[in-house]
């Protein structure tokens, strides 16, 4: 796990990368929001590039997008494979 990695045009939240010897696990990329939307997290680690940071990275990729809402103190999530 990677925190804040400079990725595109900005830096990407979390990144995950499975260990050598789990190449058939997924790598991903993680957007927290709070109080705005998960899909908006997910437009935003599209707009910015941060796919960018697993370039070589030959095996799947999720990205994850995950919003508070402070008021309500529920979570959304949205993930998408690419």
């Amino acid at each position: 796990m990677i925190r804040e990695l400079p990725a595109g045009k900005g830096f990407a939240d979390l990144v995950f990368f499975p260990r050598r010897n789990h190449p058939q696990k997924p790598a991903m990329i993680v957007e927290l929001k709070w109080d705005k939307s998960a899909e908006g997290a997910i437009s935003q680690i599209k707009r910015k590039g941060y796919v960018k940071s697993l370039e070589g990275y030959g095996g799947q990729v999720l990205l994850v997008g995950i919003n508070y809402n402070k008021e309500s103190k529920e979570h959304q999530c949205v993930i998408e494979e690419i």
